[in-house]
């Protein structure tokens, strides 16, 4: 569903000639809607204490939804983009419903000491089940284009997503609640939620991801515009550069998961904060296709870390019994952040120019996208430089130092182990 569906509704929303704008708000507009859709699910789950019902309902919802989101577009042509993004928020917001059931069950099941191998493990599962098949849909893609059929690739493509939700729906219903001892969620009162973790640890990683996603979102939405549009990728080579981005997570989930159990998930959100911000400047370099490939694949490595160091810290920060509300909350900041971004991406899409000439040096670009992805750079590297610093890790994990912990870095590892092997080879 997310590997060959979820990946491809931006290229098909420029299929619709859907704008930068609505690009930006097929981003933006699921996420805050369905944030609170995930809170809202929070006071259902604190009265009816069936997780798994309420979980069900979100994944069969999915897989209901994307059957008008693929036909109604197509045969509204003239409303189309509005109309997918309708669709979109309608998907998005069942699967914010089962959010917090879902998160309060697993953690439940999964060991403390432990979390960060089990969700590197399952990551790279759908890490793996993604990567096949978005390069199954990029070939379906592929070959419709030959045949100058496009929407005919995306019907089947959107049709197997809706098929894999429903199956997968399937197997979350053989799950046996009853086995697990229950934590008990807390009355949901948000205020009073946000008013004892005020001034805390929890509240000081929340400004940070907030800020961390506007910064990421003025650039996220329009890879694939500048991608498809100004640098006419096909969706063969579209595909294979979201490919190499999920290669890049699979080789490395399961690393950075021991690291973030090993020496805890503040080190590993310190390691790729301040990584992060340089991923979109590179883009300026280059328009070379492997080049762009090769910039994706390392952002895979470094957005696995990251993604998981977030996920894993709010498990961390929040007592048990607020551990649902405490992911909702982080969702709302994250969704909030996420528009943000995006409508900022949007307006300076808008505004910038595609050329800069400066003091002589002209610099001139396939489009003014390149100068957006920029700024993204920039305003992450502020948010990791002045807010890294202001939250601490919440469990007792091994110290390590700053030096030590980028020879033990995914990729840096094996090439440190793999010179000194040689060193000792070859006195």
């Amino acid at each position: 569903m997310v590997g060959g569906g979820e990946n491809y509704l931006s290229a098909f929303a420029l299929l619709l000639h859907a704008s930068a704008f609505q690009i930006g708000l097929l981003s933006a507009i699921p996420q805050v809607v369905g944030t609170w859709v995930q809170l809202l699910s929070v006071k259902v789950l604190n009265r009816l204490h069936h997780r798994k019902a309420i979980i069900l309902v979100g994944a069969a919802g999915q897989a209901v939804i994307w059957l008008p989101l693929l036909v109604l577009p197509l045969v509204f042509l003239e409303n189309a983009p509005w109309l997918l993004i309708a669709c979109a928020v309608a998907y998005v917001a069942m699967g914010h419903l089962a959010i917090p059931a879902w998160n309060s069950l697993i953690t439940d099941l999964v060991d403390p000491n432990q979390r960060g191998a089990y969700f590197g493990h399952r990551a790279r599962v759908m890490t793996m089940t993604n990567f096949c098949a978005l390069c199954g849909a990029g070939l379906l893609l592929h070959a419709a284009e030959e045949w100058e059929t496009p929407w005919a690739g995306f019907a089947i493509v959107f049709l197997l997503a809706a098929a894999a939700r429903g199956i997968s729906t399937s197997y979350l219903a053989r799950i046996d609640e009853s086995t697990e001892s229950v934590t008990r969620e807390a009355e949901f009162r948000l205020l009073e939620f946000l008013r004892r973790e005020g001034g805390s640890n929890f509240q000081r990683f929340l400004v940070f991801s907030g800020l961390m996603h506007v910064s990421v979102l003025i650039a996220g939405p329009y890879f694939v515009v500048y991608l498809l549009n100004d640098l006419h990728f096909t969706y063969l080579q579209y595909t294979a550069w979201l490919a190499a981005g999920i290669l890049g997570q699979f080789v490395t989930l399961k690393p950075w998961g021991r690291l973030g159990d090993r020496y805890g998930n503040k080190k590993v959100l310190v390691a790729t904060g301040l990584l992060v911000p340089f991923l979109p400047m590179l883009y300026v370099i280059s328009t070379d296709f492997y080049y762009l490939i090769a910039v994706n694949f390392v952002g895979g490595v470094i957005w696995a870390g990251l993604s998981l160091g977030l996920q894993n810290y709010v498990f961390d920060a929040v007592r048990p019994e607020d551990r649902a509300k405490g992911v909702a909350v982080w969702n709302a900041v994250n969704a909030l952040g996420w528009f943000l971004g995006a409508m900022l991406g949007s307006w300076l899409a808008a505004i910038l120019p595609s050329q800069l000439d400066l003091l002589g040096w002209h610099l001139g670009l396939a489009s003014n996208l390149p100068f957006v992805f920029f700024i993204s750079g920039v305003c992450r590297l502020v948010v990791s430089l002045s807010l890294l610093g202001t939250f601490r890790e919440m469990r007792s994990v091994e110290p390590i130092s700053h030096r030590d912990l980028v020879a033990e870095l995914p990729l840096i590892k094996p090439l440190t182990e793999t010179f000194l092997h040689q060193d000792r080879k070859n006195p």
